[in-house]
């Protein structure tokens, strides 16, 4: 064979298929028949590369086909074996090509594979490299978060990525069986139940908190009294009998993503914080969230709480005025408010129930410390003056007073100002109040914008949606919680703001989703404590304006929050006693008696107060009276007149020592 010019590739004979062709040694002759079969079970593995490799596997032949070219004419015995591909080499044959090693030709063939199946296997691995590094740096974000106050996780969202990376982002499932719209107390509970008797059940909470489900009662109570310098990150506190525990009611662990909830085997509960549900389409059973994405349900539960309410005078007032007021609701109000205590001279809580009462003797008390002046001011004649009688209103004042707090009963707020940099608030009476921070606590409004979108009624007294014996408001939407009007079979229509409504109503709301059709009779209570020395439980129509009747006794050391705290063993008491109710009670006969009240400047160690309504109990205050809540509820329930009160209060021990 002549040799070619210069620039011009060698012409090799082709394959004659094995016939002989007479033209001299052929390509084919020079590769021994084991290398043959080594040849076709590679060519097998790698065609199965080519199957899983795909894209990266074109992309490379796409690159090496100018460099190859099939030369060898398959003869009849060979068109079903694999084609051979002939390299092109641009001087004379080596003596190599004659040896037992591969062939020009086939050395670049398996080169070839030896690439694409370089490239394939590298893709998978960095593939799969990928999607543990996602995963580990979204559960990264995830534990790191719960950590971060609201302003941070905000700050951190708009920082931009590192350079070569992106921030994962969560895909919004198209539907879910179980949709919870509010991430609170009453939708943990109905999540928990659902699963519970639906153990394969796939639930999604959608919750504009940026946090995961969480229990309020310590924001105004235990967190307070910590002293981790920093508990408004841990958001763990110690409980009155010192066990330590956290208020999310479930660590991240508990939840699965929600982009992957759709595909889970055995279900579970997700949740998508910082997303607002802003529509609701009854009809056709989907939400529309405040980015836009739309999601679809087959059950969907409404517990959206409520909103602090605040006062015209500061709603009047300037941009500053708003700036310097805290409505206390969730754990960012805490946050900012520890924060701020520590940094004022002067607070101001305008506001006399419950959690106004809490935040001041927690703030009193932290105030001790810091030479902080905190005050409080409040319309009516004493603390929880719309709750307790008068006689028990005051004492309670004297001790949030005793607590190092300046009481202003008989307040009402005219207007807010700012003079000298303090701000100026100037009472009905004449009277003037300077502070450098506000924190008002005069109610909740709850939240109902979905009624409009979802033509769901309002009640027109107590707010909230109207609901049924089963927490119903349409076929497939069921409303528990703050936002729940239900009807009381005992006391008529009622909208109740307390913990242990929001588990009992949300845990019967997730029941009657998985078709258990329960109607709710329960007869929800509420605990308040002002610091671990003094504190009541409360059940039913518990108003001021009502007759009372109230039975007292003298205290020992273990009549007090604390003690009971540590006898149940949990600071969230309607945890030991949720539904709990006295089989049977019996009062013995006794001559008609009228108790009167304890007279003034009594220490009112222990008792139970009496509510009337047709002479029949329609509530109770069992005042540092603990773990006697079935007792209660069963009076309330039975909806008897009692001739002997204070034969009634015997039933709750309150004479034993």
């Amino acid at each position: 064979m002549p040799a070619p010019s210069r620039g011009e590739e060698p012409s090799w004979p082709a394959c004659d298929g094995g016939r002989g062709s007479g033209r001299g040694p052929t390509v084919c002759d020079r590769v021994s028949v084991r290398e043959k079969k080594g040849r076709r079970r590679a060519g097998v593995a790698v065609a199965a590369m080519f199957r899983c490799g795909g894209l990266a596997a074109g992309a490379v032949k796409q690159k090496l086909a100018p460099l190859v070219r099939t030369g060898c004419a398959p003869g009849p015995r060979q068109r079903n074996r694999l084609p051979v591909v002939q390299c092109h080499h641009p001087g004379s044959p080596s003596r190599s090509l004659a040896s037992t090693g591969a062939s020009g030709k086939d050395g670049s063939r398996l080169v070839y594979f030896l690439i694409v199946g370089a490239t394939v296997t590298g893709a998978g691995v960095y593939y799969a490299y990928r999607i543990l590094k996602d995963d580990q740096k979204r559960y990264s974000e995830r534990i790191s978060g719960l950590g971060m106050t609201p302003e941070e996780k905000q700050k951190r969202a708009a920082s931009p990525a590192p350079e070569g990376e992106s921030f994962p982002t969560v895909r919004v499932p198209s539907h879910v069986p179980f949709l919870l719209i509010g991430g609170g107390t009453a939708a943990f509970a109905a999540a928990r139940s659902i699963r519970a008797r639906d153990p394969g059940a796939r639930v999604l909470i959608v919750t504009e908190d940026p946090e995961l489900p969480y229990m309020r009662p310590p924001l105004s109570k235990e967190l307070w009294f910590s002293d981790d310098p920093n508990v408004t990150k841990t958001l763990r506190f110690r409980q009155w009998n010192g066990k330590e525990r956290s208020i999310y009611f479930q660590p991240p662990s508990f939840y699965v993503s929600a982009q992957d909830l759709p595909h889970i085997e055995n279900g579970g509960v997700a949740v998508l914080t910082g997303k607002k549900v802003v529509q609701l389409d009854v009809r056709g059973n989907m939400v529309k969230l405040n980015d836009g994405s739309q999601i679809t349900y087959e059950k969907c539960l409404i517990a959206t709480g409520g909103t602090p309410r605040s006062l015209a005078a500061i709603d009047r007032a300037g941009a500053e005025v708003k700036s310097r007021t805290t409505l206390f609701r969730k754990v960012g109000d805490f946050r900012t408010l520890e924060k701020i205590s520590r940094e004022v001279k002067s607070i101001t809580i305008i506001g006399g129930g419950f959690l106004g009462s809490e935040l001041a003797c927690a703030l009193g008390r932290k105030a001790r410390t810091l030479g902080t002046e905190v005050i409080q001011l409040f319309p009516e004649k004493g603390n929880m003056g719309k709750i307790l009688p008068e006689y028990l209103s005051n004492w309670t004042m004297e001790k949030v007073r005793r607590e190092g707090v300046k009481v202003l009963p008989d307040a009402i707020v005219q207007s807010v100002g700012v003079s000298g940099g303090k701000l100026l608030i100037k009472l009905k009476d004449g009277r003037k109040v300077e502070t450098d921070h506000i924190v008002t606590a005069v109610g909740l409004e709850p939240n109902v914008e979905l009624a409009k979108t979802g033509g769901l009624e309002i009640d027109s007294d107590f707010g909230g949606f109207r609901v049924n014996a089963e927490l119903q408001a349409r076929s497939n939407i069921w409303v528990a919680g703050d936002a729940a009007c239900f009807y009381d079979i005992k006391l008529g229509r009622r909208r109740v703001e307390h913990h242990d409504h929001a588990v009992v109503s949300g845990r019967l709301a997730g029941e009657n989703m998985t078709g258990a059709a329960k109607p709710y009779w329960h007869q929800s209570m509420f605990w308040s404590d002002l610091g671990p020395d003094v504190g009541y439980e409360a059940i039913g129509l518990v108003d001021s304006s009502l007759p009372t009747v109230g039975v007292f006794a003298k205290a020992t050391e273990e009549d007090n929050p604390k003690s009971a705290t540590e006898q149940s063993g949990t600071g969230i008491r309607s945890e030991s006693e949720t539904e709990s109710e006295a089989s049977e009670i019996a009062v013995p006969p006794s001559s008609p008696l009228v108790p009167q009240a304890p007279a003034e400047g009594e220490d009112y160690g222990k008792g139970v107060i009496f509510y009337l309504r047709d002479k029949v109990v329609v509530g109770i205050v069992l005042w540092n009276i603990f773990n006697r809540m079935p007792i209660a509820r069963k009076i309330i329930k039975d909806g008897e007149q009692h001739e002997d009160l204070n034969e009634v209060a015997k039933l709750f021990n309150i004479h034993e020592d």
